[in-house]
């Protein structure tokens, strides 16, 4: 089992994050444009009100990543987040350190004032959805659903 710490990301992990962002959209199938990703990504790091950014680590050892964004929604009585990405390195998976992540961003979330914790997941990602099940996340046997808006 590999023991997971976590470093609050910052301007200087922005190479990091951008890699393991290019890996996690390869993984995932997700187009990934370089420049759209860096602006996203300097908005959350710099917009306390927008999320955090986490980096996952082994020791000193950048691993993965994870993002918790804000919303807010009546239904779920308030302050929501979502776990919009969450990367480990292939390396690292199956060692427990998804279920590390986890319990991380369910101990930060009384502090961040957050009443409800979503995430999304491949339908075919069954491995992914049997870690989310583990920790009782509920299915709402809905669709989350999307439209662009585009400039």
């Amino acid at each position: 089992m590999t023991e997971a710490n976590f470093k609050i990301a910052e301007k200087s992990d922005t190479k990091i994050l951008v890699k393991f962002i290019g890996e996690f959209y390869e993984f995932e199938h997700l187009k990934f444009d370089e420049s759209i990703v860096r602006t996203a990504l300097a908005n959350v790091l710099h917009d306390d009100s927008l999320g955090r950014v986490w980096l996952i680590q082994n020791g000193d050892e950048a691993i993965g990543y994870v993002v918790l964004t804000f919303g807010y929604s009546l239904e779920f009585r308030g302050r929501d987040a979502f776990i919009d990405e969450l990367y480990i390195q292939e390396s690292y998976r199956g060692q427990g350190v998804g279920m590390s992540v986890i319990q991380f961003i369910e101990s930060v979330c009384p502090s961040l004032g957050i009443q409800a914790l979503h995430l999304e997941v491949e339908r075919k990602n069954t491995a992914a959805q049997n870690l989310y099940r583990k920790v009782v996340f509920k299915d709402h046997d809905r669709y989350l659903m999307t439209k662009w808006i585009a400039n």
